[in-house]
């Protein structure tokens, strides 16, 4: 029998603009950019603004929906 396969829990809930660039293999100023125009979502705590793992999914999804 097959069973269907689960995505892992991700590691980590919210990842800094720095981290999330790695994750995605882009530049910081790429994350940035995708952040001022609205394609990727950040929340912010404090003075520090955050990524949410489902965003970065989110993202990475809409990249495969064009190609």
């Amino acid at each position: 029998m097959h069973t269907p396969q689960t995505t892992p829990p991700p590691v980590r809930l919210l990842y800094r603009v720095q981290d999330a660039a790695e994750v995605l293999s882009l530049s910081r100023s790429v994350v940035f950019e995708l952040l001022r125009s609205g394609r990727l979502r950040s929340v912010q705590e404090g003075r520090t603004r955050l990524i949410p793992y489902e965003a970065l999914r989110e993202y990475v999804a809409s990249l495969e929906d064009v190609a």
